[in-house]
């Protein structure tokens, strides 16, 4: 998929004007090219900030300063990439970055392909696949438990908690292998009970892994969570409080949300989509029978139903049939203007595990309801104890992994022969070795690594 016997280069930091801007040369030649690069015919110093000077050659040979940098060079096998490294830490304009890329293309280098740094990374086995698959979500992280989990995956808290299971597996096949070279001797080297034992163990530790797995996916992921309701419930007041500022339009005349609204949240370190629609009634005219008919539809599209009731006036029509409709899906239930005096009694109803109480107007309830939100969407906290899955391709090869010792499980109970045992030990081994990398398969790699940006 990629050459990786030469040197690369790419901007390595955003696009965009900054104060400092960094290009990456990995490769074997990578300390010539910079020297190309700087004039300089003396190495530079591993792991030592080098000031020097970018330069270009004009007319008759005259050598004129492109920019004014710091060289840092990483010796191989200790850098990123495991290959001789060096960064140019340069001005943060793009005009100067990309002058620094094609006078390094000039004086030898490749321009890098997305995710060619890390794949090289991973080759030269700095990283196995779940890390490499972890900068990425380290890159793209928007909320604080987003980084975290990507940098516990990055520290090898999943690749550990794999190999844990997959040194197990190795020991099962080891046993089966043996009984099988020598049949002639006066024992088995792999006892039923004992495959039983670790089989159960296996099947378990499996089982706490994926348990991790909801969470994990909407840490990853996030989740949409679309307001519902009758006009004048405080819908869009509750929008505007949830995200922390004024949003949405808010007054006192029904059916002012006539569209779909829809802002990006950080709610306790899950990334929420709030989508705030129009109020459900009896539509008076083709625009807000438009608005009624998207509202129902993004409630109908979502993980989650945030329900606004009006708990200063009785419960009325709609509100019942909302109540109704929304019974059997994920939702919360907000049972809003707590400030002013009740009409009703939230504790009275059979849905009041549902409820929480709210004032979009002095703030109270706001954060009580972003927790029931989450735990609504998480089904609970997971243990921190665990790594936490959080990308689906992890899930698919683990539950595959699983139902293969599931097989296994019931071919020993059936007294099946070693041979039979070992196909389904095999492909719970292999399952698992996808996870990490150990058996990488090409379309795999090149799938991933794709979704990578330039410059990493």
């Amino acid at each position: 998929m990629f050459a990786t016997d030469d040197t690369i280069v790419a901007v390595a930091t955003p696009s965009g004007r900054g104060g400092v801007g960094v290009v990456r040369l990995s490769g074997a030649d990578a300390v010539a090219v910079a020297g190309r690069l700087t004039g300089r015919t003396s190495s530079f110093v591993p792991r030592h900030a080098t000031l020097a000077h970018v330069v270009e050659s004009v007319n008759d040979g005259v050598l004129r300063t492109v920019d004014e940098v710091v060289v840092t060079s990483f010796s191989r096998p200790h850098s990123y990439t495991g290959e001789d490294v060096v960064e140019i830490s340069g001005h943060g304009s793009p005009v100067l970055l990309e002058r620094i890329v094609t006078l390094a293309i000039h004086a030898g280098a490749r321009l890098a392909e997305p995710g060619e740094f890390t794949f090289r990374a991973y080759l030269n086995g700095r990283l196995d696949l779940v890390q490499a698959e972890a900068v990425r979500d380290l890159i793209d992280a928007v909320t604080p438990v987003q980084a975290r989990v990507a940098m516990d995956q990055l520290d090898g808290t999943l690749t550990t908690a794999i190999s844990r299971v997959h040194a197990v597996l190795f020991s099962l096949i080891a046993k089966c292998e043996a009984s099988l070279d020598f049949p002639d001797e006066g024992f088995h080297f792999a006892d039923p009970r004992e495959i039983a034992t670790s089989l159960e163990a296996i099947g378990l530790e499996l089982e706490l892994l994926l348990g991790t797995s909801g969470r994990g996916r909407l840490i990853r992921e996030g989740r949409v969570v679309v307001l519902a309701g009758r006009p004048n419930t405080g819908k869009s007041s509750l929008f505007n409080a949830l995200l922390g500022r004024d949003r949405a339009i808010v007054t006192d005349v029904a059916g002012t949300t006539r569209d779909v609204l829809s802002e990006r949240v950080d709610v306790h370190g899950v990334p929420i989509t709030l989508i705030d629609t129009a109020g459900i009634r009896v539509a008076l005219d083709a625009i807000e029978r438009e608005g009624v008919r998207r509202a129902e539809e993004a409630r109908s599209a979502a993980e989650i139903a945030l329900l606004v009731l009006d708990g200063s006036v009785p419960l009325g029509e709609i509100d019942r049939q909302l109540l109704s409709e929304t019974a059997s899906t994920a939702r919360v239930i907000a049972v809003n203007k707590c400030d002013q005096p009740r009409a009703w009694d939230p504790s009275d109803e059979p849905w009041a595990v549902d409820v929480v109480s709210t004032s979009a107007a002095t703030g109270e309830g706001i954060e009580s309801l972003r927790t029931k939100i989450v735990h609504e969407l998480s089904m609970g906290v997971v243990s921190h104890d665990m790594p936490t899955i959080t990308n689906i391709r992890h899930i698919t090869l683990i539950e595959a992994a699983q139902h293969s010792v599931v097989c296994a499980q019931r071919a020993l109970q059936q007294q099946a022969t070693e041979e039979m045992l070992l196909i389904d030990l095999h492909e719970a081994r292999h399952r698992l070795e996808e996870v990490t990398g150990r058996r990488d398969v090409d379309d795999v790699l090149r799938h991933i690594f794709s979704t990578f940006c330039i410059g990493k």
